[in-house]
């Protein structure tokens, strides 16, 4: 066995042999996060020792999840799963220790002997629906049960690895248009709308853990696992081979719709009076020093799918050549889910506008002017975006008041000369913002569903192709201009002005021309290894990049020009920050703890080089922020919104806080006259006075057949001058009266 250095808080940990106060004998299984040993406890109970490879043991999110597993683990420790005896997560290399459970994977034991008998399979199948029970009774959802994550031991299957499990009280951040499990056993929703999952999804995985163990295969079978992601969202489950008498269970557990699928007690209600003709399962003895077998600790694949799938939107205004409903087949549905891959790009792939990255998503170039007058006529519009696929338009203003649109939140000070939206199955269009009208629209080949608009800028207009590339277009008729290979960077380029910022595998940053798509500059910053870009503030000319220190201790800033390079200042702060704003020339960030929750902001003076931190009312969950002057505008999920003075000067630092009963919101945006802009997952879009704090009115929603089909991430709406522009899950662009929101 190798060497384990520094695996736990203890002095024996020091021992190549100990995690903790607990010597590793053997080695159960390795996989992608750590590896499982077999130890024994001081009384020679038999352990199984999970310890995190070091790797992963100096990212500071991963810590947060890990401390979140063994929670959940501790949570639910009882008659169905392995009981947690001892963990420290804080750990140099983290580590939890839970009873050794005697006997194989479901996974090894369908592999070595073949399908499960039906007598087998029902006494399983009641077996992991009252473990699913107790789980969700602890208030946890596992959100990755599969095969290799269940136990088959003489008093039952043991479901094992909480490693993205959650409990319903608690949400850890994850990365932006990131969906982490295993994709023949997630449920749709953890595809479409990964932040609501519900105990429904761990259904949906017990009906495809039972197909697998009835067949040997799962319920949707593609050596891609893109290809698996759509099949999940889109095909009908493959029942074929399992027993006439569970099918329908089965087939019903692995409903699309959450609200279709049965709970786990009327699982077993149906199975009454339960089948004991099997004989209990007595498992062989298993060798320790076999790799693979007993606990896996693989890594989940960690997606961002975005898949085409039928037409259906209703038309006020329609775009589409005629093609656009149909995907020509199988195989063309395939390879779009297959490019699908090609296409992430971020917060489901909208850069700079629309999904925004913290900093507040969608708006002008800055500045809060007037509006128009309130007696000039304005007449709503709505537009249905044929779309192949479920996600909601992307949409970004250029030209008139507001040329391009920045990343600061706030909205231009007048009506935009055209609007460019995005979604599935249309590549870009250019709508008319006075009434909606499509002026031309241009679809990426072969019907592949489109990322959505990156920017507006240099006078042209950017979207994401097939193949991994950024194209740009001429806004007056719609031609291509250039194409740019994205294949060599890393997550998303980074809109900051006229310059698209991308950072490489080894951690340079390349900007690029936004209106002719030329290498501006390419170096790497000081300091850093693998910067993350997430504010650009278009008075300054000034890119902020971040990067957090191993344990998340500390955070180094960058202030980069965007145009040629150089570094306006640099500086390493306390904590794990992430910038959002700027006011007065400082730069607003938020700090969160170790559980990756934000809990303050931080306001760094550069000129003075001082920092001051404001404590927030209660810890948030991945709230979207947005600056307005020296407040910080603070969106949780829940639809909790914060307003919170970033220097009270000794007073209150909180001015109001609103319950909007949003649940999964969009990044808010501010507009002139006191008003904040945001959308709802439902489609509505509201409207709040940023004085008071008072909803000031909000629209329907704006459902596609009036069923929640979301895409993975929500654009925010976009407020130009009077014109308020939202987007909706319908596939429809929509405009309405910002200055009267009461008559939405």
């Amino acid at each position: 066995m190798p060497p384990l250095r520094g695996t736990g808080a203890d002095p024996e940990a020091e021992h190549p042999e100990y995690a903790g106060q607990y010597r590793l004998e053997a080695r159960l299984g390795a996989g992608g996060m750590g590896v499982v040993h077999l130890a024994r406890s001081a009384s020679g109970l038999q352990l199984a020792v999970k310890v995190v490879h070091r790797q992963y043991a100096a990212n500071p999110e991963f810590r947060a999840r890990f401390r979140q597993e063994v929670g959940a683990a501790r949570r639910v420790s009882g008659a169905f799963t392995a009981s947690v005896v001892d963990a420290d997560p804080d750990a140099v290399r983290p580590w939890m220790a839970t009873l050794y459970v005697p006997g194989p994977t479901l996974a090894d034991q369908v592999k070595r002997n073949g399908p499960m008998a039906p007598a087998e399979l029902r006494r399983l199948t009641a077996g992991l629906a009252e473990a699913l029970r107790d789980i969700h009774r602890a208030g946890v959802i596992h959100r990755d049960l599969k095969p290799s994550n269940v136990l088959l031991s003489d008093s039952g299957p043991k479901v094992i690895d909480f490693g993205i499990s959650r409990p319903y009280d608690s949400d850890l951040r994850t990365e932006t248009g990131k969906l982490i499990g295993s994709p023949p056993y997630m449920a749709p929703e953890q595809f479409q709308r990964p932040r609501e999952v519900g105990p429904a999804a761990d259904v949906f995985a017990l009906g495809a853990v039972l197909v697998h163990a009835a067949t040997g295969r799962g319920p949707f079978d593609s050596d891609s696992p893109y290809i698996v992601a759509y099949q999940v969202v889109h095909d009908e489950a493959d029942l074929a081979g399992v027993p006439a008498d569970l099918a329908p269970l089965i087939g019903q557990c692995l409903t699309k719709d959450p609200a279709g699928r049965p709970t786990p007690d009327e699982i077993m209600t149906t199975l009454r009076p339960p089948s004991y003709e099997a004989a209990a399962f007595i498992p062989s003895q298993r060798r320790p020093a076999v790799t693979g077998a007993g606990t896996d600790t693989r890594g989940a694949v960690a997606l961002v799918p975005e898949a085409g799938a039928r037409a259906g939107a209703e038309a006020d205004t329609h775009v589409g050549d005629g093609k656009a409903g149909a995907t020509g087949g199988a195989n063309k549905r395939r390879w779009l889910a297959a490019t699908a891959a090609l296409l992430v790009m971020g917060a489901g792939g909208v850069w700079a506008v629309g999904a925004g990255t913290g900093s507040g998503g969608s708006g002008g170039s800055g500045g809060q002017g007037g509006a128009k007058g309130s007696a000039e006529e304005f007449a709503p519009w709505r537009t249905a975006l044929r779309t192949t696929g479920r996600s909601t338009p992307v949409c970004s203003p250029a030209g008139g008041s507001g040329t391009e649109t920045g990343s600061s939140g706030t909205a231009a000070s007048g009506p935009p000369a055209a609007l460019y939206c995005a979604t599935g199955g249309i590549g870009v269009s250019r709508l008319d913002p006075a009434d909606g009208r499509v002026l031309w629209s241009r679809r990426a080949e072969a019907d592949a569903p489109a990322v959505g608009v990156v920017s507006a800028s240099g006078g042209l207009v950017h979207t994401a192709v097939p193949g991994g590339k950024l194209r740009a277009y001429d806004p007056a008729k719609g031609e291509q201009v250039w194409d740019a290979d994205l294949s060599p960077y890393l997550g998303t380029p980074f809109g900051a002005g006229d310059t698209l910022l991308l950072v490489a595998e080894d951690g340079t940053t390349e900007a690029l021309d936004s209106a002719t798509g030329v290498s501006l500059w390419r170096h790497a910053l000081a300091g850093h290894q693998r910067p993350d870009y997430a504010l650009y503030d278009a008075g300054t000319g000034l890119a902020y990049a971040f990067e957090h220190s191993a344990y998340g201790s500390s955070t180094l800033v960058t202030a980069v020009d965007a145009t040629t390079g150089h570094p306006a200042w640099q500086r390493r702060l306390d904590g794990m920050l992430t910038p959002v704003g700027t006011s007065d020339g400082a730069l607003v960030l938020t700090s969160m703890n170790g559980d990756a929750q934000t809990v303050g902001l931080v306001r760094y003076d550069p000129a003075r080089g001082r920092a001051v931190r404001t404590a927030l009312p209660f810890r948030m969950n991945e709230p979207e922020v947005v600056m307005g002057g020296d407040t910080a505008y603070l969106l949780a999920h829940g639809g909790t919104l914060v307003a919170v003075d970033t220097r009270p000067a000794g007073g209150e630092a909180v001015r109001w806080q609103l319950e909007t009963a949003a649940g999964r919101t969009s990044a808010p945006v501010l507009a002139a006259g006191n008003r904040l802009y945001f959308s709802a997952a439902d489609g509505r879009l509201l409207a709040v006075d940023t004085e008071h704090g008072k909803l000031l009115g909000q629209t329907a929603p704006r459902l596609r057949n009036g069923r929640l089909t979301y895409s993975s991430a929500l654009p925010a709406p976009v407020a130009a001058g009077r014109t308020v522009f939202g987007t909706a899950p319908d596939g429809s662009v929509f405009a309405v009266d910002g200055q009267d929101p009461a008559s939405w």
